[in-house]
């Protein structure tokens, strides 16, 4: 058992005054805890409010995502991003059904098992859902701890990782009734006061045994990550509709950009798209481009070119030898909802809805 230290001390006397309490995963069910820290997975608290309670609501139990169809789990996680995430998160709910009996193991380590589940994510759940002895070490406390004891080092060296990983551990307060507003704490801090830029130093529980603030290296540390080169990708819609109004969908292959989501035909090479149009009986003066627009991933720019037509007969997808091979059907606009799109492809549609429809 760990004794008292200031640093926990200080930030579960925090947490309980000025921490966040109405967020509402804030529960002990340990599958709305997993829920809402995959979600939280690179996406802002903001964003997750507007997407959690739906999710839960569609699949208030562990057992029900595990029943329900993967398109049912993407649809409702569009817009999201990441999207390899809803398929892990699928996965894993299958992986508690059949493995664990459709119950949420306790310990750290058979968490760990779960698909999309790494060390943090799994010692988050322990100490929210069962008042487990376990640290994370997430972004924002990473930032926490690289500032209140000064520590610099590369954070994409694993030796500095593990270094901030021992730290954590020793930090972790005596009581096990402590774990929830600890952890929260930690997030809160990171989240709210000792922010990458501009941090609230004056609203800091531990700003007068801040190191880095005694040695004005607060803007300095953490180092920053090396920033990954943005490559620019262009990528091309052919957005075909037929007679009866309806929209030429295909499902994305499982790995790649949208995985598993539904889109327009999408092709990476315009000569590609202009042969897709030849085979569905559309020669390329009836293709209409229209203005391109961007969209911004981790650590691409999609450049997408949109390419509108009309066909005078839906017969043509069926003669068509690829149709079942690239798994391709016509959707009427009123149940595009029911299918999940890629965020730029359901602002698009919904802008040209007059237009096309």
């Amino acid at each position: 058992m760990n004794t008292p230290n200031p640093f926990s001390e200080r930030l579960i006397r925090w947490q309980k005054q000025y921490g966040r309490h109405h967020l509402p995963w804030q529960v002990k069910n340990p599958y709305c805890v997993w829920l809402s820290e995959i979600m939280l997975q690179q996406t802002q608290v903001a964003t997750v409010l507007d997407y959690y309670p739906r999710f839960l609501e569609k699949f208030p139990t562990v057992q029900t995502l595990a029943a329900a169809p993967q398109d049912e789990v993407l649809s409702l996680w569009a817009g999201l991003g990441y999207y390899s995430r809803a398929r892990n998160l699928h996965k894993a709910a299958q992986q508690v059904v059949e493995q664990f009996g459709g119950t949420f193991p306790s310990e750290r380590k058979d968490l760990e098992t779960l698909c999309g589940v790494g060390r943090s994510t799994a010692a988050a759940i322990c100490a929210f859902a069962f008042n487990r002895h376990e640290t994370i070490l997430d972004g924002n406390v990473k930032r926490v701890l690289c500032r209140v004891f000064a520590l610099d080092g590369n954070p994409q060296d694993k030796k500095f990782e593990n270094s901030l990983w021992t730290l954590a551990e020793s930090l972790l307060p005596s009581e096990n009734a402590d774990m929830p507003a600890y952890t929260q704490g930690l997030m809160d801090l990171g989240a709210t006061v000792c922010k990458r830029t501009k941090p609230l130093c004056h609203q800091c529980p531990m700003a007068d045994i801040c190191e880095a603030k005694k040695q004005n290296r607060i803007a300095e540390l953490p180092r920053k990550k090396t920033a990954p080169e943005v490559q620019t990708l262009p990528l091309y819609w052919l957005i075909v509709r037929n007679p009866d109004g309806e929209i030429l969908l295909e499902k994305r292959p499982a790995k790649g950009i949208w995985g598993g989501l539904y889109c327009v035909p999408c092709f990476e090479k315009l000569d590609e798209t202009y042969a897709c149009a030849e085979k569905l009986g559309i020669v390329s003066d009836d293709l209409s481009e229209q203005p391109a627009l961007t969209h911004r991933l981790t650590h691409r720019l999609l450049m997408i070119t949109p390419f509108e037509a009309q066909i005078s007969s839906s017969d043509t997808l069926r003669h068509s030898e690829n149709a079942s091979k690239d798994n391709r059907f016509w959707v009427k606009p009123e149940n595009l909802a029911d299918y999940g799109l890629p965020k730029p492809l359901a602002d698009y549609l919904k802008q040209r809805q007059q237009a096309l429809f």
